[in-house]
């Protein structure tokens, strides 16, 4: 069987490998020749018993484009997102407005104003880009950005309070995504962490008690990723700036996944503003921009202007900033809050939240046959009602209402987990995977975030499902 492999040159001469070369480039398919040659040479060895057009000249042919495609596929891909979380932190978060995304190409293709000073001619700094829009929309004094909110928080730690305590509520020690804690960070900081309170209850003379002449910072954590409910305390903002002004130490908030609009008015649950912190008088405020807020990944400080001017000095300012990418993405979605009636419209992480339910079922309809069809034989599909999450930390106790295609198994119970994981792989292992979740007995399908103007695409690639056997 060894002698009916192909020499690399006789593999190389083929008319489907020249075209190859014209699309990949002699090196890679040279590459990839040699390998899948190898590998026959290796199968014929150990006594396989491979089929004798395995070595045909078509065979190889087809092995060598499946290699060179699946070589050439990009790591970081366009995936359908209908796991029932909006803002998914394993998808990217965030969908950017198509405005942002030109803004970032023109960013990227052409030079920019980054850091200069257009009026005077000289350098400038790139805070400024969206600096002002930061101040209009929170009522802060002054604004600076980093690359994610974990970020933000260190700097503002690091600058404030090096090698000096800072208090927090007990309660309010959030661990966020990955295993970062706020304790570590503040570690890491060089701050002193100074617990004060309980798990479920702190009151201001908590704060007032544990104030020393090492204290530098007062911290309050949004805990956006969990919610502590029943017999509670947690001290007011404006009582605890009141406490912290009384001693002229500064108060700091992280709200985590920050929001810059009052969500109740687009019938969402309520989740805390900047603007708020601010006129209750906290001195800084920390937020993301990939989250509530609907931009690109960044951490955003917003506040006193002198306490901000000291953050920017800090040598570290420099190792957390973000590039002209992120500004140019962020200054756009940013400019989209000035005109908050359409921003249920303009903004799509807030589009997709809202989406009315009607035009959800719509969808569901639409793209039952097609999921049927490929699915005939192998599993059932039905349209059901399902929960979406916000995601990403947001309001973890609070839900919206949404529609599903939901897939179970032809097999029994007890085959039931084994039927359903090869479902999942089936669609994660599309040309444009599908991700869904698996609840209740169902592979399940939430359709919210599922444009209307890519189900076409969606539909197109059904035809090569193929279930593991």
């Amino acid at each position: 069987m060894l002698v009916a492999i192909p020499s690399v040159d006789r593999v190389l001469s083929m008319d489907a490998t020249q075209s190859l070369i014209a699309r990949y480039g002699r090196a890679q398919v040279l590459a990839s020749t040699r390998s899948i040659l190898a590998a026959m040479r290796e199968s014929v060895t150990r006594g396989d018993g491979l089929p004798h057009d395995t070595f045909s000249e078509p065979a190889i042919a087809v092995r060598l484009k499946d290699a060179l495609d699946k070589a050439a596929r990009p790591a970081l891909r366009p995936v359908f997102n209908l796991t029932g979380t909006v803002l998914h932190t394993n998808m990217g978060r965030a969908l950017l407005p198509e405005a942002a995304a030109a803004a970032v190409i023109n960013a990227m293709t052409r030079p920019c104003n980054l850091e200069y000073d257009l009026d005077s001619g000289a350098r400038g700094d790139r805070d400024t880009l969206v600096e002002s829009l930061l101040c209009e929309l929170t009522g802060a004094e002054a604004a600076t950005v980093v690359n994610n909110n974990a970020a933000a928080v260190f700097l503002a730690l690091n600058t404030l309070g090096l090698r000096k305590e800072v208090v927090v509520s007990r309660g309010e020690l959030v661990e966020i995504g990955g295993a970062f804690r706020v304790p570590d960070i503040m570690t890491r900081a060089g701050c002193s962490l100074k617990e004060v309170g309980t798990t479920n209850r702190t009151h201001l003379k908590d704060f007032a008690e544990a104030i020393s002449a090492k204290t530098a910072l007062l911290l309050k954590v949004h805990t956006s990723n969990y919610a502590i409910q029943g017999f509670t305390a947690a001290v007011a903002e404006p009582a605890l700036a009141e406490l912290a002004h009384e001693h002229d130490i500064p108060v700091m908030v992280d709200l985590g996944s920050g929001t810059l609009v009052d969500l109740e008015q687009f019938g969402l649950p309520k989740e805390p503003m900047p603007q708020e912190s601010l006129r209750n008088d906290v001195d800084l405020v920390t937020f993301s921009g990939d989250k509530l807020l609907g931009g690109p990944q960044a951490g955003i400080i917003v506040g006193r202007k002198d306490l901000v001017a000291k953050i920017k000095r800090n040598p570290l300012k420099r190792a957390l900033r973000v590039d002209k990418m992120t500004y140019a993405a962020l200054e756009s979605v940013l400019r989209l809050y000035r005109d908050p009636e359409r921003l249920g419209q303009t903004l799509p992480a807030l589009r997709l939240l809202t989406r009315p339910l009607t035009e959800i079922g719509g969808v569901a309809r639409e793209l039952l046959p097609a999921v049927e069809w490929a699915l005939s034989g192998k599993a059932n599909a039905a349209i059901k009602s399902c929960h979406t999450q916000i995601g990403s930390g947001s309001l973890p106790v609070d839900v919206v209402p949404s529609v599903c295609i939901a897939v179970t198994p032809l097999v029994k119970r007890k085959g039931e987990g084994t039927a359903l994981k090869k479902i999942e792989q089936a669609f994660r292992s599309l040309p444009v995977p599908v991700i869904g979740r698996i609840a209740d007995g169902a592979f399940c399908l939430d359709l919210r975030c599922l444009d209307e103007k890519h189900t076409t695409e969606f539909v197109g690639q059904l035809a090569r499902l193929r279930f593991q056997t």
